[in-house]
């Protein structure tokens, strides 16, 4: 709850939190290496780079170096998944790294075109729609994670256009777009929807 309360306050500090915001990342990557801080709080501190991200917009260029290294290596983590509480954390574990990749696509586009900043991540989209793939093709993947992944895309694709072809049109991530329009979850449903609306558009292109 405290983190939630947390990522509330950056969000509606908007601009302003550019001011703090080199304090904030310090103390997350801090309490990400912090060996005593329990597991459970990882996915929302990966939600939160996202969050400074949107509030901050393409100020965050900074910080994507840092960020998506660490995002990168959390992806690369493994559980068994005969063990249903690790199972379940790491499903959590990848929807903090999709909404985080979510926040910053988001805040690096902008409201004002003429401050766009997403040439500065497509460096490492590779790495982004590898992540994509991965949970694509992760048959017990929960269904909220399905429905991170299926905005993820629809952002890149509305991020990006038609410049992004190329990297999107893989198998797996048509997969995932079926597995979402096929959910029973409205909420996954309508986000996969959405994503697969988008990704006609460019492909009509």
């Amino acid at each position: 709850k405290q983190w939630y309360q947390r990522r509330v306050a950056i969000t509606a500090g908007g601009p302003e939190m550019a001011n703090f915001s080199d304090k904030l990342m310090e103390l997350l990557v801090a309490a990400l290496s912090d060996g005593a801080m329990h597991q459970s709080i990882k996915p929302s501190i990966l939600s939160t780079f996202g969050d400074i991200a949107m509030a901050i917009g393409p100020l965050y260029t900074k910080y994507l170096e840092v960020v998506i290294h660490i995002l990168k290596q959390a992806s690369e983590a493994t559980v068994d998944k005969n063990d249903y509480d690790m199972w379940d954390y790491f499903n959590e574990l990848r929807e903090g790294i999709l909404e985080a990749y979510c926040g910053i696509v988001q805040g690096l586009k902008g409201e004002d075109p003429a401050s766009n900043q997403l040439a500065a991540l497509k460096p490492y989209m590779q790495i982004i729609i590898a992540l994509l793939v991965a949970v694509a093709e992760d048959r017990d993947k929960s269904d909220n994670l399905t429905a991170c992944a299926c905005g993820l895309i629809g952002d890149i694709i509305t991020g990006y256009g038609s410049s992004i072809k190329s990297l999107v049109q893989h198998d797996s991530i048509a997969s995932l777009l079926t597995q979402g329009r096929r959910s029973r979850i409205s909420k996954t449903k309508s986000v996969a929807q959405w994503a697969s609306k988008e990704m006609k558009k460019i492909n009509a292109l």
